[in-house]
């Protein structure tokens, strides 16, 4: 009913470092954080999955659908970002409509099926920010 004075210090705490980290990112870190986002969403349906949370997986799920519709699609360029962008477009659909199909059917495979898709992306996305941030 009440959370702890601890409890809501911590939470302002950690609104307060993500609002500053968000506003101080260039757009490859904005990217990054928003996969790193995803996935520990992902891994936390996962956990509820297994623990048969259903609120925390519907939530869980959500946030990470939005990640991928609002944040990862959204910020796509179409225009400029051709073919690449398309496809990359066209993953996130598929990811959002596999975990629309996860948190329906309490489906595992299909949560394990997106992180097995973003995972390899998140992971390339930071290697080419480490080699933008080392000028190669």
């Amino acid at each position: 009913m009440f959370t702890s004075v601890n409890s809501r210090a911590a939470t302002a705490y950690q609104r307060v470092a993500v609002e500053t980290s968000v506003q101080g990112a260039d757009p490859h870190h904005l990217v990054t954080m928003l996969y790193d986002g995803l996935l520990r969403s992902l891994q936390l349906a996962r956990s509820a999955m297994e623990r048969q949370d259903v609120a925390a997986k519907g939530q869980a799920l959500g946030k990470a659908s939005r990640i991928l519709d609002e944040g990862l699609k959204a910020g796509l360029n179409l225009t400029e970002g051709g073919e690449l962008a398309q496809n990359l477009r066209n993953l996130y659909v598929y990811c959002t409509q596999r975990l629309m199909q996860a948190n329906l059917r309490n489906d595992l495979a299909a949560v394990d099926e997106v992180i097995g898709l973003i995972d390899p992306l998140a992971d390339s996305w930071k290697k080419i920010r480490n080699a933008a941030l080392l000028g190669g």
